[in-house]
């Protein structure tokens, strides 16, 4: 899995015209998922987003986590995380899972990521021609790919 990670204000993911989900402070998370994904990559990225201190404490510094400070989590599944851009022009998706394979992977991340912040999640609809809106806070943005573990 390919992720990017954004530590937000707010954020919502629209779809024809009506908000699909929404949070207030917390974490946008675009979700990418190849082949080669299970569940041991599901527990890890989860366990690695839940704890990552990336909120700001009393000191300004930061150090608590979306858990720590009861954010939300909005995670948009997008494909093009996986893009090859090594020949030409257009980008190839060839390593992006596709939607028979991708859709499991993605509700099993969903709900691990809800069982491991103790609360819902907001989510976009996998496959659906999404528009994200977001501010991002900081900005901090994190990108994690757990074939890589980093």
């Amino acid at each position: 899995m390919r992720t990017v990670i954004q530590r937000v204000s707010n954020a919502s993911v629209t779809i024809d015209g009506k908000i699909a989900g929404q949070i207030a402070t917390g974490l946008l998370v675009l979700l990418g998922i190849e082949d080669a994904d299970g569940d041991e990559d599901i527990i890890w990225l989860s366990n690695k987003i839940i704890n990552l201190r990336i909120f700001n404490d009393e000191a300004g510094v930061m150090n608590r986590s979306v858990k720590e400070i009861n954010g939300g989590i909005l995670l948009v599944s997008q494909f093009t995380l996986h893009a090859s851009t090594k020949k030409g022009a257009r980008p190839s998706y060839i390593k992006a899972s596709k939607s028979d394979k991708a859709i499991p992977v993605y509700q099993k991340m969903m709900e691990r990521l809800e069982q491991d912040l103790g609360n819902k999640i907001e989510t976009g609809i996998f496959g659906a021609d999404m528009q994200v809106q977001l501010l991002n806070d900081g900005p901090v943005t994190i990108v994690i790919d757990t074939k890589n573990k980093e």
